[in-house]
């Protein structure tokens, strides 16, 4: 049934597509109103607001077509010029420019627009984890150009999410636990998760979308060679060895290795990279620090993206925005009381 839901309003994405400037890279769809949550009524897919993401190539040339196309969709800032816009987009925050509570073609919807290099760049190396960690998560692509670089950090941040989760797991778990650990990845450290955001949101994303999660990552499993996957058990067996977690820390991010190698560095040693993953990797809270690296880059971006929300969707729709996601995570507290 969920997924008839998608199919039938994959027409309509598409069709949202055609009120922007199409010189865009990548587009894609993501979050409840693309992919059932637990928690939300059913037949409610496609009723929530949709969530979009444009990666362009020329962020200044497409905010000017935009701006024209569109004038209301945007804050104040518009009156700055498509230059000071993408000055905004690219100079603060997670590199991403917003506009949200935006009607469009019969629905609300709410829009990123990030450069295509940008995306490149936190994919590879995560920098922010900002749209890499959405990217994690099943999305319904709605535009891909032939563009090489792109595609393989698209397949290399698969990669990377799932050499995070193993070193933060034990060496047997469930397929479910390790799509709870990857979907967990971008809401680890965000403060929204404290204010704003349902407590059980991972859950409610992995559970009813476990097999949108197989596509992704099924035929990574398979080929990793340090992972064994009993698919038909649903249960996967890692390395766990320091010579196994080593190489696994050797093939992060490197953003992330520099975190991760900033909270155990001691000062005035001056030891390399190599050899403090190496010390990581023979520590019995690896999968801690692991952890601790990745909170310390999604808590950075998230404050200072949520900060930048406010300049980019104007104090109004700040105000009202918020007051629906603290109205939806007191609903979900509620929902847990006995």
């Amino acid at each position: 049934m969920a997924i008839q839901a998608i199919q039938s309003t994959g027409y309509q994405f598409r069709r949202i597509l055609t009120y922007f400037p199409q010189d865009i890279s990548l587009a894609f769809a993501y979050g409840s109103g693309v992919f059932r949550q637990s928690g939300t009524a059913h037949g409610s897919v496609g009723n929530n607001m949709l969530d979009f993401v444009f990666a362009v190539d020329d962020p200044v040339m497409w905010h000017s077509m935009n701006v024209k196309q569109n004038p209301a969709h945007y804050s104040f800032l518009r009156f700055l010029g498509p230059k000071n816009i993408t000055s905004v987009q690219n100079d603060y925050g997670a590199g991403v420019y917003y506009n949200t509570m935006v009607p469009c073609d019969g629905k609300v919807i709410k829009y990123g627009v990030v450069s295509t290099d940008t995306l490149v760049e936190d994919l590879l190396h995560w920098k922010t984890l900002y749209i890499a960690g959405r990217l994690h998560k099943p999305v319904k692509i709605l535009m891909q150009k032939e563009n090489g670089p792109l595609r393989a950090a698209l397949n290399a941040n698969l990669k990377s999410a799932l050499t995070a989760a193993f070193l933060m797991l034990p060496e047997s778990f469930t397929e479910e636990e390790l799509y709870l650990q990857i979907a967990g990845l971008s809401y680890s450290g965000d403060f929204r998760m404290i204010i704003g955001e349902d407590k059980a949101k991972v859950m409610n994303i992995v559970g009813p979308n476990v097999p949108h999660f197989q596509k992704l990552y099924g035929n990574m499993l398979t080929e990793c060679p340090q992972a064994v996957y009993k698919a038909p058990q649903g249960r996967v067996e890692v390395d766990k060895s320091p010579e196994g977690q080593f190489l696994q820390l050797m093939a992060l991010p490197k953003t992330l290795q520099q975190r991760i190698t900033n909270l155990v560095d001691i000062p005035g040693k001056n030891r390399d990279v190599e050899e403090m993953l190496l010390q990581v990797a023979h520590d019995p809270d690896c999968g801690s620090v692991v952890q601790l690296g990745v909170q310390s880059i999604v808590k950075t971006s998230s404050l200072s993206q949520s900060a930048k929300g406010i300049l980019t969707a104007g104090f109004k729709k700040t105000i009202s925005y918020t007051s629906k996601k603290m109205y939806k995570m007191a609903r979900s507290l509620r929902r847990k009381k006995p």
